[in-house]
């Protein structure tokens, strides 16, 4: 059977690979190993089917190790690293398989100091303990509930400063960004949203929650060119991953995205460095470079891309999955801070093809 424990998480099919019994296993090793009893720990989950009852299990783990608790409730992925440091706690985590089927349940740990949790940085002793089955409980633990959704649309909002008017399509693909929308569109002035598959439904009724694969974009680019629309974005199911198409419908792949990124932080900080994904395209680094930038390239996966961009003090990664990291954002993911900079680089040209067509060489 495929082992739930990758390099930079926890992600296997539910139940088979990953149930409650061994979530549960899996929050007592994690307070154990990063000896969270007595300290606040925020926990979060994405709409999946299966993340209401391993989160209560990876939950209960904690709360037998001593630990307090503060369960934000149903946000993406990004919203709860938002939550960790808007809530003080001692990190946290988020029950998700991110892109994955609906068949998949997942985990991702993040360590006090917001040190992603993977291969190398705590992930094997935390399987090896939680292999063992054996929970040491300690008293002291309870859970909290915080809302921080409307503090996350507050800090996103500000990113927004368009030249013109916009209208753009969102496929949300069921995930968990819609719900994100609706609390950040009443923040923002001048961007009109055309809304597809909004609604959280962790069986993925239309399409799989991966905007990477061109098949699950073709709604999103059939209704740019319906609609008349500037662009389209769409968004994976735990809502860290953004991926666009032009006004023509044509699909920008991620690579490409970073060098628009790219270009937006060398505007406004000149020389700064910037990272990208060793399977990105030579033009990256080569436009990085052209721009008075220096470019440093990363191994694929959020903990070490966390890593290089701490250790680099780097503006901005960008990765071909559609991830793209910020050192506003504390170096984590986010797919919304990506969507409203790239809103704010669609806004400057009448045709976001025109700024994509250098590059495509």
């Amino acid at each position: 059977m495929p082992d739930p424990f990758k390099a930079y998480d926890i992600r296997g099919l539910y139940p088979s690979e990953l149930n409650e019994t061994l979530a549960y296993h899996i929050g007592n090793a994690t307070a154990r190993h990063l000896k969270l009893a007595g300290k606040r720990y925020t926990v979060g989950r994405d709409m999946r089917v299966s993340g209401g009852p391993l989160k209560q299990a990876f939950i209960k783990g904690l709360v037998d190790g001593g630990v307090i608790v503060v369960d934000v409730g149903m946000l993406s992925t990004p919203a709860v690293t938002f939550a960790m440091h808007h809530l003080d706690t001692a990190g946290g985590a988020q029950v998700t398989a991110s892109h994955n089927p609906a068949a998949y349940g997942g985990i991702k740990i993040t360590a006090p100091g917001f040190v992603p949790v993977g291969a190398g940085s705590g992930m094997e002793e935390i399987e090896a303990i939680a292999r063992q089955g054996v929970a040491v409980k300690t008293p002291g633990g309870r859970v909290e509930e915080a809302l921080t959704l409307d503090a996350y649309a507050a800090y996103l909002a500000r990113l927004y400063t368009p030249k013109r008017r916009l209208k753009v399509v969102v496929d949300g693909g069921n995930g968990i960004i819609g719900t994100l929308f609706q609390h950040l569109l009443p923040k923002l002035s001048g961007l009109e949203i055309i809304p597809l598959c909004f609604d959280p439904d962790g069986r993925f009724p239309l399409h799989e929650a991966n905007p990477l694969k061109a098949e699950n974009l073709k709604w999103l680019q059939a209704k740019v060119k319906e609609t008349g629309a500037d662009f389209g974005a769409g968004f994976d199911g735990d809502g860290d991953r953004c991926a666009l198409v032009d006004e023509t419908g044509g699909i920008i792949s991620c690579d490409l995205t970073t060098a628009l990124l790219a270009k937006h932080y060398l505007a406004k900080e000149p020389g700064a460095t910037i990272a990208y994904d060793l399977r990105s395209s030579k033009v990256v680094p080569e436009f990085i470079t052209s721009l008075g930038g220096r470019a440093v390239e990363t191994k694929v996966g959020h903990s070490f891309i966390k890593k290089t961009l701490k250790a680099e003090h780097a503006s901005f990664a960008g990765e071909l999955s559609g991830h793209y990291y910020f050192r506003d954002f504390w170096n984590a993911d986010s797919g919304l801070y990506a969507f409203l900079l790239l809103a704010n680089i669609a806004s400057e040209t009448a045709k976001l093809s025109s700024l994509v067509a250098p590059l495509r060489k």
